[in-house]
């Protein structure tokens, strides 16, 4: 009896995602699918003989924020030419569901803090932003968390402080319903309006409901200790003891050393994991191989500043001596602890042309060509602008990030976004465009702080385990055929500061369910790409 042929077989040197050394091997695939994994020869409609090549699952990037771009533009381009094939989105507290209607010009102004343009939000849950997505197909994997933020706000608006029982009531609800549709768990933006305003007693009930779905939590911390513990590791020991008092799975985003102060001390922090309050819980982290940050500029003006939300904001900051009283509070440093601003370490990424300020000026050149002070310069960006106006801090040390990346607790990530490499003029932070790979060059090749099957590894295996992606992250029979294909000798990231879109040397072939998405830096016309769902059961 004949046997039809496979769709595709792929010959090489195989990284299988779980930390193992790599093995030559040949993979079969049929129906997006990895059928076999072996030694033998296939017959397939198609092979890619891979020899000199690396061989490795595609690329989970556990922290972005690619809920809107995704949508404005499908191909994904920035990450999908990496090698990254599942996006987890919803971080920091921002995601694009659960949408309240009779919110939805809170929620939009919200969603703008993750910088992209505005999006109509014609949905109100998970199964209608899935529904969005596929309208205009998308070439990657959506694992979607619902953000903390955009919750708080279908739950209870812009209110400071405590929710009410009702609103508590409300938004576990919500919460309910996105587990039940497939969301992966909850995030967390603690520095960030409204998140910021949820006491411990709040997170406490809303991880009690993850833990009863056994989801994920994700924290942007805050920049206090609400313990009143230890300011160094206040915000940590947080997330850690929301982990003891609820049994929740967490993940720490985004490890990174921001105060000059304690620059130097991330053995310091990665230690806490192993500590006597951190044993025997599932705990985790991220970070990213960069040592600048960014984010909505926004975020770095005084919390009472911000109240209300946007609106509110323009209408405080129009009157002088408000504005007056903000730029003085705001000279004495940012976030709780009062960094000292170093001005032109803060570089515009994205000022929509507001004063006339040009992306790639700093705060310090752009106040002293508009003849401003620096703190009146921010708080005119901010009311103008929104949450719309992006900054790029360097305000870390290349030697705690890589102190981070290397923890046996680390997964590598990006914080970027699925962006199209046109991005008219704006300056996004580069590791929207060169994380992973930047992972791979840097952090194996050129530093040899990690083995290559280790890096991988933090971008799929251990990343898909432990967000609960049951269906990828390996070279498996079983699991879904996300591949890349890549030169381990010449990969490198080529994304600047001054030239972020800009794609990666060295990835060769990119499936995503089993289609080819990119061959040789040309990006097909397929859109292939799910919006996961978190009930799917593991394979067998």
């Amino acid at each position: 009896m004949s046997v039809e042929p496979l769709d595709l077989s792929i010959s090489g040197l195989i990284y299988d995602g779980l930390g193992n050394l790599p093995k030559f091997g040949i993979i079969g695939i049929l129906n997006g699918v990895i059928v076999s994994v072996g030694n033998e020869e296939i017959a397939s409609r198609e092979h890619i003989d891979a020899t000199g090549f690396a061989i490795a699952p595609g690329f989970i990037d556990v922290h972005t924020h690619s809920d809107i771009s995704l949508l404005h533009d499908g191909r994904g381009e920035s990450k999908v030419f990496q090698g990254v094939t599942t996006e987890v989105t919803g971080n920091c507290s921002f995601s694009a569901f659960p949408i309240n209607q009779a919110n939805k010009q809170l929620h939009s102004e919200f969603l703008e803090g993750i910088g992209d343009d505005p999006f109509p939000l014609e949905w109100s849950d998970l199964n209608g932003y899935r529904e969005a997505i596929y309208k205009n197909g998308v070439s990657i994997n959506i694992a979607p968390l619902v953000g903390h933020g955009t919750l708080r706000i279908a739950g209870m608006g812009l209110k400071e402080g405590a929710p009410s029982p009702g609103d508590l009531e409300r938004m576990g609800q919500l919460l309910s319903l996105a587990l039940e549709q497939g969301a992966f768990g909850m995030s967390t933006g603690l520095t960030y309006v409204p998140s910021r305003y949820a006491p411990f007693e709040e997170l406490i009930y809303l991880c009690k409901v993850l833990k009863s779905s056994d989801r994920i939590y994700t924290s942007h911390a805050r920049d206090y200790d609400i313990l009143g513990e230890d300011e160094f590791l206040g915000s940590l020991k947080e997330a850690i003891s929301l982990a003891r008092q609820t049994g929740v799975r967490v993940q720490f985003s985004h490890a990174a050393i921001n105060d000059p102060n304690q620059w130097g001390r991330a053995q310091d922090w990665v230690d806490y994991f192993d500590s006597p309050d951190a044993k025997n819980l599932d705990v985790a982290f991220d970070v990213y191989p960069y040592d600048a940050s960014s984010s909505a500029l926004t975020q770095y003006l005084p919390g009472w500043v911000q109240a209300g939300g946007v609106d509110a904001m323009r209408t405080r900051l129009s009157e002088p001596s408000i504005f007056s009283t903000a730029a003085q509070e705001l000279s004495l440093g940012w976030s709780a602890h009062k960094i000292p601003w170093f001005w032109d370490r803060v570089v515009i990424a994205r000022g929509n042309g507001l004063l006339g300020v040009e992306n790639g000026d700093s705060i310090e050149i752009a106040a002293k060509k508009l003849g401003m002070a620096p703190e009146a310069l921010v708080l005119e960006l901010t009311r103008l602008g929104g949450n719309s106006v992006m900054v790029v801090l360097f305000y870390r040390t290349d030697k705690d990030m890589r102190i981070f990346a290397q923890s046996k607790y680390s997964m590598i990530c990006s914080d970027g976004s699925a962006f199209p490499f046109e991005q008219k003029g704006k300056l996004p932070h580069p590791r929207s465009f060169g994380a992973s790979a930047r992972a791979l060059g840097y952090l194996s090749r050129e530093t040899g702080d990690m083995p290559l099957e280790l890096v991988i590894y933090k971008m799929s295996g251990k990343a898909a385990a432990f967000f609960g992606i049951h269906d990828r992250g390996s070279i498996e029979v079983g699991k879904a055929a996300d591949i890349v294909i890549f030169n381990p000798e010449t990969i490198k990231d080529q994304a600047t500061f001054t030239n972020p879109t800009q794609p990666p040397v060295g990835v060769e072939y990119v499936f995503v369910n089993g289609q080819l998405v990119i061959r040789k830096g040309t990006q097909s016309d397929k859109r292939p790409g799910k919006v996961l769902n978190a009930n799917l059961p593991a394979p067998k």
